[in-house]
């Protein structure tokens, strides 16, 4: 089924009330998965004018909801899960070039894991999410539902990538080619991460963070129809800035606030330039 045939399918059976949805939309469902896991639909890609939600497919996600059963999922080692039947663990042949290290990671049905991932544990991949190949997710680590992640793009321990599946139009987040997101990051709301860049641990982004670009001498923020984004190349790390107000200035008060210090050439490592910009 093509794409533009299951964008369709889907559509039509969104509108429909659950006791309406028989063996169609399983049928319909399950191709979306497939779809999902191959690599050949994503919930958002790349354009030349920039990223574009595929807002269908986060509707096909959600009619797998509506349709599936709480079941016993058995168990996984000393643990036992209870979930939607139709929103199983993914299981992964040696063919497929990922390495999903033994210690409590799952990964869960309807994403694309490319060649080369890897995932330390205990980390989690939920559905929709896109994670190209070479990519490392540590431990802790979470790349939330439709979460697109480039290639060769380091996820350090106890980073997080938020996840979105409603509203189905909303961005996700988006962490592009080669970027290191250090420890303890959050990537959230939509935001998009320039190829390159590299997050210092503990930088946090979300729809309400002004990102203050020292190097360049301006701000970037979320605005109406357009994400926050952080440009290539640039090395982000966790700042500060003070509050003003006679109460806010008598006590010393500031909030975190995330800056840029500088940019990466083509040829500089990501953990140098960091280091290079913390000293």
């Amino acid at each position: 089924m093509t794409p533009a045939a299951l964008a369709a399918r889907i559509d039509a059976l969104h509108a429909l009330p659950i006791e309406a949805l028989g063996d169609e939309a399983r049928d319909v469902f399950d191709a979306l998965i497939e779809a999902l896991e191959s690599g050949s639909v994503r919930a958002a890609e790349p354009g030349p004018d920039g990223w574009r939600v595929n807002a269908w497919v986060k509707r096909g996600i959600l009619l797998g909801f509506r349709i599936g059963n709480v079941v016993d999922m058995g168990l996984a080692g000393p643990l036992g899960f209870l979930d939607k039947d139709t929103f199983p663990a993914r299981r992964f042949m040696p063919s497929e070039g990922v390495r999903l290290v033994p210690g409590g990671s799952a990964v869960r049905r309807g994403t694309y894991l490319a060649q080369g991932v890897v995932l330390m544990p205990p980390a989690y991949v939920n559905v929709g999410a896109y994670v190209g190949d070479g990519t490392m997710v540590d431990s802790h680590a979470l790349v939330g539902s439709c979460a697109q992640v480039g290639r060769r793009v380091h996820l350090s321990a106890g980073a997080m990538l938020g996840g979105v599946l409603e509203p189905v139009g909303a961005l996700p987040v988006i962490v592009e080619d080669e970027v290191l997101v250090g420890g303890n990051c959050g990537v959230y709301e939509g935001t998009i991460v320039g190829r390159r860049a590299v997050l210092g641990a503990g930088v946090v982004l979300t729809g309400g963070v002004t990102v203050y670009d020292v190097p360049r001498g301006t701000l970037y923020r979320r605005s109406a129809g357009q994400p926050l984004r952080i440009p290539e190349g640039a090395v982000v790390v966790p700042g500060s800035r003070r509050l003003a107000g006679g109460f806010a200035e008598s006590h010393g008060l500031g909030v975190a606030a995330a800056v840029i210090v500088k940019y990466r050439d083509e040829k500089t490592e990501a953990s140098a330039a960091l280091e290079e910009a913390l000293r």
